[in-house]
């Protein structure tokens, strides 16, 4: 850990507020500002960039990216708060997440900011969870936290707040789906400020962010992508904890699951997540069994899930008739960008340049597994 905090780069201050503020603008998602920074080599020279993008990619809005006092306030409460932003790249930027399609660019932390070195397992399940699955988070948290390894989860109640509990004392992050200051839900208040004095909060939201229905998928992909394995206790047939999974498996992650009874709800998705090939677990031990090989490793050994970007630093600007044939190739059925590439016969750093000229206007829908689809224009 200490080569790797000796070598790895720093943002200045200056650099830490502009990448605060691309990521905080309209349409800038995490590949949106991987491409954007490939792009022009810099968040500052991107944003200046932003105006011209979007209205090529069809937008006929004015861009709204949140001036530098905006972003200086937003620092400025995390200050206040005791936290602070981490970028992809420093020391206490957590590994694994290097391995995940599209990490956060930035993410906020309070707490040990050491624990995200760790090697962290994620626990996942139902909300309204039996006493039994309680039990279970609770002593494989306990179990696997006593074996040196981190427990990872999202702070709801049932399985994750059982998850928490158990591993408080060896090593636990909540992932946030709301900004920090804005635990949900509010009975774990007190769990929250617990962890944040000897675990870690982790979000990607802004501060002073309350949580709605769609920023739990994001929340649960931080909690697949920060594990090197994800086991779910208890989860219904249509669950986030399922999404979890799914998510978990996309990033080459080891999925796991504690059967449960047939006749119990709760355990039908995770009974269908063992007939599907998860590894069945009754005890720590048969996590770490496959954990162990895997997190010996210096770098760990994740089977490759996505591609690199191409480099987009001297690609010409696109013209209307290619932008012409990537909007022919699109449509509301997600299709891979490899497709796109074949279809129009345009180079894939072309291809990239126009989806991310479509995604800053509002008009691309990025899916699961790298798919891509087109939205309406915009009024």
């Amino acid at each position: 850990m200490d080569d790797r905090s000796t070598e790895a780069p720093r943002l200045t201050d200056r650099q830490r507020l502009h990448w605060l503020r691309l990521i905080r603008t309209d349409n800038v998602g995490p590949a949106a500002f991987r491409d954007l920074v490939n792009r022009f080599g810099s968040a500052e020279a991107a944003i200046a960039m932003l105006p011209e993008l979007t209205s090529s990619g069809g937008s006929t809005r004015p861009v709204r990216v949140p001036d530098i006092a905006e972003a200086e306030a937003e620092m400025e409460r995390a200050h206040r708060f005791g936290a602070r932003f981490v970028a992809i790249g420093e020391a206490d930027y957590p590994p694994v997440f290097r391995h995940m399609a599209l990490p956060p660019p930035l993410i906020a932390v309070k707490g040990n900011i050491s624990v995200l070195q760790m090697t962290a397992i994620g626990i996942v399940g139902a909300r309204n969870a039996s006493l039994a699955g309680i039990k279970m988070a609770r002593m494989l948290a306990r179990d696997l936290g006593a074996e040196g390894y981190s427990i990872v989860s999202g702070l709801a109640r049932g399985i994750d707040a059982a998850a928490h509990t158990g591993s408080i004392d060896t090593g636990t992050v909540a992932m946030m789906a709301g900004g920090l200051d804005c635990p949900y839900p509010p009975e774990n208040i007190g769990l929250a400020e617990e962890i944040a004095e000897r675990g870690a909060l982790v979000s990607e939201m802004p501060f002073g962010w309350e949580p709605r229905a769609r920023d739990f998928p994001r929340r649960n992909r931080l909690v697949a992508g920060l594990g090197l394995g994800l086991v779910v206790v208890e989860a219904a047939n249509r669950s986030g904890s399922l999404i979890s999974a799914r998510l978990a498996a996309e990033m080459g992650r080891i999925v796991f699951a504690v059967p449960g009874s047939p006749l119990d709800p709760r355990a039908a998705g995770s009974n269908r997540l063992l007939k599907d090939g998860a590894v069945i677990v009754t005890e720590a031990q048969d996590i770490v069994a496959h954990i162990r090989p895997i997190a010996s490793e210096a770098e760990p050994r994740l089977p490759p899930t996505f591609e690199e970007p191409p480099d987009l630093s001297a690609e010409p600007p696109a013209g209307d008739d290619e932008r012409a044939r990537v909007l022919e190739a699109l449509g509301p059925t997600p299709v891979s960008i490899d497709e796109i590439v074949r279809h129009t016969e345009l180079s894939p750093a072309q291809v990239h340049l126009i989806l991310l000229e479509l995604d800053l206007a509002g008009r691309l829908a990025r899916q699961s597994g790298g798919l891509v689809s087109l939205l309406p224009r915009d009024a």
